[in-house]
């Protein structure tokens, strides 16, 4: 690094910094981001980010198809969402420049891959002019840094060959952007080192070019001064640096260990679910057992089979991949069998936006099987929470002997937070109780066992593991007669076990916590309460929070419930929801829940729809929730 005694610059302390990192499908973005994420957890900020890539595998280099983005919000303080608009955007072409843009705050701050900006890229973005040169850029500040060529001359000690030089771009950005806002970059160096460990010259290639944009950024004096965003205060304890999908993965871990069961996975690959199969498969041992199978159809047949034989069973999947396991998930429900349902949600419908964001399946998680087979579903609220929903999950398919959906989605499953490591002594007792003994007498005084015989509380059917000696039993896909599992065609017995099916995924709503309520003011108090109560369910959580602290700002009293069990609804949400004139549930689909809500409890709430790939900003809950208190 140089020298920086003689050239020190103002530094300016800011409460936070929202900053993306943007470039073509090939130009690491989702690497650099990340890494800048991780130094910035290590300093001890609170975090939030938002990546954001390409469907395609390869889109066309340097067109608008195939620009890949990664949004990091950095403070000192709680925050909840990766920033509605960054301040700053690092451009690495044209194409990401025009892609970006138009979210930048006003007078934002625009670095640019200068070296980037020739005619055949301009012409491939769609530029009809060069907007370094046009004035178009004038309302922001705009630094025009040489990256490509900084980069190659600064590796060519490495002996690298140019096309791989090149390559190594996205490590002076980061190390430019590391300097402007004051980040460590021990860890980073580390870090390079260890992930190319396999290849020498590429690990000296990006730590020389990391320093390069370091040493860049304190030498050419373009910047007039760098910044910084101190550490975040958080409760004592130990934090890492999570994704949803990681957290998730290592729920559905916990709760193997906490069931006392082996956790077997079978799924097959679908954006963006498939990081939890990928690590979930690094810790076998923790009696972990995963199949990579040949299609969906397979991967839920094979965890439903596991789940017979004893094993935690789960699937993982999006929304295209639940529409293949339908059939089989019915059947899960009339073998009441547990298995963990995780779809990780995204743009539909068939394809759809593969890397992008919605919540569109929850109907499809209610009612997407023939008959009535309903099944309970839990959504997490953040990335972190990931880690607890799992759990969860996991206790009620266990415990009620009944498939669980749980629905994440793709703004959770690769967003990332600052996560306290729970202590294990904190976590729930889920474990089973296997069938052991027969539990009928024959009228010939034979001792049985009937694999329909129901707990009278939770009216879940015992579970034997199949060549437990004295439990011979056979569970199909036809009706089975109560108690004795014997195959019915009995309409009475039809009727009584639907029912039954029915009745045991309702009583659950005894056994999970009331909604509760964030409310400035008592509602029905003397203050009268706040006017308008927001709704959500799933990843809506930080954009809601965030629009809600603003108004409360401002003065606005306003009241907030986040649904985590979906099915069944907590029992006391009916008597919250008529407690306020006012409801506005936002979702990112086109008012699924609102419909359930208006259904089951005839209240007249209001949606708030967004089906554009990309989460909720708080900005746009914020005007909603006025406009409501306006009675537009």
């Amino acid at each position: 690094m140089a020298d920086t005694a003689s050239r020190e610059r103002p530094v300016v302390d800011l409460d936070r910094a929202v900053i993306r990192f943007a470039g073509d499908s090939g130009d690491g973005m989702q690497l650099t981001g990340d890494r800048f994420t991780n130094s910035s957890a290590l300093f001890g900020n609170d975090l939030s980010t938002l990546p954001d890539f390409p469907a395609e595998i390869r889109a066309p280099a340097g067109t608008l198809a195939g620009v890949s983005a990664f949004q990091v919000h950095i403070s000192d303080h709680d925050i909840l969402t990766p920033g509605d608009h960054p301040s700053v955007l690092v451009a690495m072409n044209p194409a990401a420049l025009k892609a970006n843009l138009s979210d930048v705050t006003p007078t934002g701050t625009l670095i640019v891959n200068s070296d980037a900006f020739d005619e055949r890229a301009l012409a491939k973005a769609d530029y009809a002019s060069n907007p370094l040169t046009d004035g178009s850029l004038s309302a922001y500040t705009v630094y025009e840094v040489p990256m490509t060529s900084i980069t190659m001359e600064a590796v060519k000690p490495t002996g690298t060959k140019p096309r791989e030089a090149e390559r190594s771009k996205n490590f002076f950005a980061l190390g430019l952007i590391t300097w402007l806002y004051t980040r460590p970059t021990e860890a980073t160096l580390t870090w390079i080192q260890e992930r190319f460990a396999k290849t020498p010259m590429v690990a000296e290639a990006n730590s020389l070019a990391f320093k390069a944009g370091w040493n860049f950024g304190e030498t050419a004096e373009l910047f007039p001064s760098t910044y910084e965003v101190k550490p975040a205060p958080l409760e004592p304890g130990h934090y890492t640096n999570i994704s949803g999908n990681t957290a998730l993965a290592w729920g559905l871990i916990a709760a193997g260990q906490l069931a006392q069961l082996p956790l077997f996975l079978g799924s097959y690959p679908i954006t963006p679910a498939s990081d939890i199969l990928h690590e979930l498969s690094k810790h076998k041992n923790f009696g972990v057992r995963t199949l990579q199978a040949e299609d969906e159809i397979a991967g839920v047949g094979a965890a439903l089979g596991a789940a017979y034989a004893g094993s935690l069973g789960i699937t993982t999947t999006s929304g295209p991949g639940v529409d293949l396991k339908a059939e089989t998930i019915g059947l899960a429900v009339s073998l009441e069998l547990p298995l963990l349902v995780i779809d990780i949600q995204r743009g539909g419908p068939s394809t759809g936006l593969p890397t992008k964001t919605e919540q569109a399946d929850l109907l499809q998680a209610m009612f997407g099987r023939h008959g009535e087979s309903p099944v309970p579903i839990v959504a997490p609220s953040t990335p972190g929470d990931c880690f607890f929903a799992a759990i969860e999950a996991a206790r009620i398919a266990l415990k009620y002997r009944t498939p669980v959906f749980l629905l994440s989605d793709g703004y959770l499953a690769n967003g990332a937070e600052p996560w306290k490591v729970p202590d294990v002594a904190t976590l729930p007792d889920i474990s089973v109780r296997f069938a052991t003994e027969p539990n009928h007498t024959a009228e010939d005084g034979t001792e049985e066992f009937w694999p329909y015989l129901r707990d009278a509380t939770t009216l879940a059917r015992p579970w034997a593991i199949p060549g437990t000696p004295g439990l011979t039993h056979r569970i199909g896909g036809l009706e089975k007669q109560d108690g004795s599992g014997s195959v019915s065609y009995d309409p009475a017995n039809h009727e009584l076990m639907t029912k039954l099916r029915v009745a045991k995924v309702a009583g659950i709503a005894a056994d999970i916590p009331l909604v509760e309520v964030d409310d400035p003011v008592v509602p029905g108090g003397e203050e009268g309460g706040a006017e308008v109560l927001v709704v959500g369910w799933g990843s809506t959580y930080g954009a809601i929070q965030a629009a809600i602290r603003r108004l409360r700002v401002k003065g606005h009293p306003v009241a907030h419930a986040h649904i985590r069990h979906l099915n069944p609804f907590p029992s006391n949400l009916g008597e919250v929801l008529r407690s306020y004139p006012k409801v506005l549930v936002p979702e990112m689909n086109l008012g699924q829940l609102v419909k359930l809500i208006r259904a089951d409890f005839l209240v007249d709430a209001r949606g708030l729809s967004k089906v554009k790939g990309q989460p909720f900003r708080a900005e746009e809950i914020e005007a909603a929730i006025y406009d409501m208190l306006l009675d537009r």
